[in-house]
């Protein structure tokens, strides 16, 4: 687990290769890369233990996840409104009134100017939505923190750093207090975010980062195999079976069907006259 001032993450997937570009004095920009793709820079120093520098990219690529699953999040705050409890997720209003199940949360966590009604097709968000001064406020803030982490800041030259991160993230949590000054519910994933209480496990997220360093000149490292040494025997073992059942099958003869009691035109006659299950043995 990686800790830092902004709470506890996770990393996605991936291989990454951290390139030297540029080098002035003591310092380095090193290039982290999704494949060909340059995702952010980050500058060290020449003399930083290796392990430091891995921890300081990773602890950057989780903060650039939580951030824009903070985003995504706040989309769509703007248009449906807080989340539901968790209970009366995915369910129909009918299914919430034979349960006698109740948003209490949604009489004490109302956006600032009042709401329309938006519903949620997906059953995730009551459906209150803010009224568009505030939508503009959420997505102006959305939009902000999307850039100050987006993969167009190595096209500029801009090194990320954990301020860039905390940045980011103060902004998008004030945003949510000028719309919402009660909070969100408590169960809301904004809210679970901003208070580094987020449930990542059968997420993307949650998988590990995988971090590869290359000399200058030497490429891009090898690809990780994308199973496991136990996936990969099951996966021969039933190839080696089909593979037996289809030999098996190509030997049979077209015709072998022939040979069952369903295929047999005078079974229903001979059974008529008893003649069924009658064995013949010479003398």
């Amino acid at each position: 687990m990686v800790y830092c001032n902004w709470g506890k993450f996770h990393a996605a997937i991936g291989i990454y290769k951290l390139a030297i570009v540029q080098q002035l004095s003591t310092m380095v920009v090193l290039n982290i890369k999704r494949g060909n793709e340059s995702q952010f820079l980050l500058e060290t120093t020449v003399q930083a233990p290796v392990e430091e520098v891995l921890n300081r990219t990773v602890m950057i690529h989780n903060g650039r996840l939580k951030v824009y699953r903070i985003c995504t999040e706040m989309e769509l705050l703007a248009e449906h409104g807080p989340s539901l409890p968790p209970e009366m997720q995915g369910l129909t209003e009918d299914q919430i009134k034979d349960l006698q199940l109740e948003d209490n949360w949604a009489k004490i966590c109302i956006a600032s100017g009042g709401v329309k009604e938006n519903k949620d097709v997906c059953g995730r968000r009551n459906g209150c939505q803010p009224l568009e001064k505030m939508q503009e406020v959420l997505l102006k803030t959305v939009a902000e923190a999307k850039a100050i982490v987006s993969k167009e800041q190595v096209k500029s030259s801009v090194c990320l750093t954990e301020q860039h991160i905390c940045d980011a993230l103060d902004i998008l949590r004030g945003a949510i207090m000028i719309v919402y000054p009660m909070n969100l519910p408590p169960h809301d994933p904004i809210r679970k975010e901003l208070e580094n209480r987020e449930v990542l496990s059968g997420t993307q997220d949650e998988k590990l980062v995988i971090m590869k360093i290359q000399k200058r000149g030497q490429g891009p490292p090898g690809r990780e195999p994308m199973l496991t040494e136990e996936q990969q025997k099951a996966l021969m073992a039933a190839e080696f079976k089909r593979r037996e059942e289809l030999k098996r099958l190509d030997n049979d003869d077209d015709d072998s069907y022939l040979n069952s009691a369903w295929a047999d035109n005078h079974q229903l006659h001979r059974r008529f006259q008893g003649l069924d299950n009658i064995s013949w043995k010479p003398h």
